[in-house]
């Protein structure tokens, strides 16, 4: 096989990604060798059973490692003046090109073994829909991956200079930290970490032991204080694992402002991430405050824009966020300083909703924590007088904290008008202050089902190609949620409202 070069116009990833490979095969093989040698050893020796890994390991290594090598050996990619060129593959070879003018992010990323080794993942995206918008040079070095983001992302400076500074915007404070506990991120990782237990006791067959040692800790304790003491240690569990997730995404955070107009945020402790947002594709900002972050006062703040990557991995990756949960009085501050505005629009006081939207808030809980305990009566007085009790203890707990999501539910309800954005705020388990501006607004649609109009209330939601693609003022007064459809975009709604019937 011949390896001599290419043009000098082509470049070939780093030769260094063949021991990529061949260190993370290693690791993963290290990793499963211990259960499948005790595996082995139902059948043969311990020693026998050893060599038999070995030498399966060595194989699987030396083929991902031949594999790719191959990879490398025909992946070269091209940054010309209009396009940007990837041609890879042995039998069947794939040649894919990019419009380097349709080219909206540039993203770096390196796990802790291509830091070490001075290399990059460079995600070369157009933000729309798909693998086939997205080209992975995986990977180059450093030095390569910033000139490929600096030379793609080069734009003429439109952005007014305003009053806002360049350069850092936003820098990490550890005492952030506080905030990752209270995420629903907590609670799902302590059930992983109990499920992770009980699945590697399967593989090395000591499930039953296991559950025969909590049973012994826990003999002659009674039923009810058995089930706390679980549910407390997973719950410690994975406020260990929430912490060290979030060192893991955020450590070294860092938002800034670079010269053209584009914001570049930049984190990660072991595996590093540096995302780029053009400031022209900028449509707002949305502040997000989860239930448990909220009650500590704090905020995340996510960008409304388009052209960001929307394949798989990039939607894991969470490439919107601007600023990790922090004092919601900071996160209104960097808000204002993204936009440019001397005063952030999240911050703008919010028109209130009817209270016949509290009321179907009401109806709505109610009817959902209800429902079940209703299906547990009918069962009790058909099977157990058990159930019964349950139901009970179910509509006790269940019940004010339903009308209490309920209330907090009506209260975020919002919407107004600050300069060139329209706000909109809605959610308890997951409030949201979206700034969407204005400009960016490419229609509306309107929504009143029965019960709405009975009680006078639409839903009115302005579409827009930016962020989720869609901002809803839910449950406003009919005339007043028009009007503000109205008033934010002069001459989009009017055709339509003119041709409604008196009355309607």
């Amino acid at each position: 096989m011949s390896t001599a070069a290419p043009p000098a116009d082509w470049h070939r990833l780093d030769p260094r990604t063949v021991l990529v490979t061949a260190l993370v095969v290693a690791g993963v093989v290290a990793g499963a060798a211990i259960p499948v040698t005790l595996g082995l050893t139902r059948w043969s020796s311990l020693p026998v059973a050893v060599l038999q890994v070995l030498a399966g390991a060595l194989l699987v290594i030396a083929v991902a490692a031949g594999a790719d090598r191959v990879r490398w050996h025909r992946t070269r990619y091209r940054i010309g003046t209009e396009r940007v060129d990837l041609h890879t593959g042995l039998l069947l070879v794939k040649r894919r090109s990019l419009a380097r003018s349709r080219i909206r992010t540039v993203d770096l990323t390196a796990n802790l073994m291509l830091r070490l080794l001075g290399l990059v993942t460079v995600r070369i995206g157009t933000g729309e829909q798909g693998s086939e918008s997205t080209l992975v040079l995986d990977p180059v070095t450093r030095a390569e991956g910033e000139r490929l983001r600096l030379l793609l992302l080069e734009r003429a400076a439109t952005a007014s200079p305003g009053v806002h500074r360049e350069g850092e915007l936003a820098v990490l404070d550890p005492r952030w930290i506080r905030y990752a506990p209270v995420s629903f991120v907590a609670p799902m990782l302590g059930g992983a970490a109990a499920g992770a237990v009980m699945q590697v006791s399967d593989w090395v067959g000591a499930q039953g032991q296991v559950i025969e040692w909590v049973g012994d800790r826990f003999r002659e304790t009674p039923l009810l204080w058995t089930i706390i003491v679980l549910v407390l240690a997973a719950l410690v569990a994975g406020v260990v694992g929430a912490l060290g997730l979030w060192i893991e995404m955020w450590w070294n955070y860092r938002l800034e402002r670079e010269a053209g107009g584009t914001l570049r945020v930049r984190r990660g402790l072991f595996t590093s991430r540096s995302i780029s947002v053009e400031e022209a594709r900028l449509r707002g900002v949305d502040l997000v405050e989860p239930l448990g972050v909220r009650l500590l006062g704090a905020a995340r703040l996510d960008a409304i824009t388009t052209g960001l990557a929307k394949d798989h991995e990039a939607r894991n990756a969470d490439h919107n966020t601007l600023l990790p949960a922090a004092p919601r009085t900071r996160a209104d501050a960097v808000a204002a300083d993204v936009l440019r505005e001397p005063d952030t629009p999240t911050g703008a006081a919010l028109t209130p909703h009817p209270r016949a939207a509290r009321g179907r808030r009401l109806r709505w809980s109610l009817a959902a924590v209800l429902a079940p305990v209703l299906i547990l009566t009918l069962l009790g007085a058909l099977l157990t007088p058990v159930l019964l009790w349950i139901a009970l203890g179910c509509a006790v707990v269940a019940v004010p904290v339903a009308v209490a999501l309920a209330r907090d539910a009506y209260r975020a309800l919002g919407h107004a008008l600050s300069g060139r954005y329209l706000v909109t705020r809605s959610g308890t388990v997951r409030r949201s202050t979206a700034a969407l501006e204005r400009a960016g607004v490419i229609g509306w649609t309107v929504k009143q089902s029965v019960f709405q109009r009975r009680a006078g209330l639409l839903s009115i939601t302005a579409t827009t190609a930016a962020g989720g693609g869609a901002y809803t003022a839910y449950d406003t007064d009919a005339s007043e949620g028009l009007t503000f459809a109205a008033d934010a975009v002069p001459g989009l709604l009017e055709p339509f409202l003119e041709r409604s019937p008196k009355g309607a």
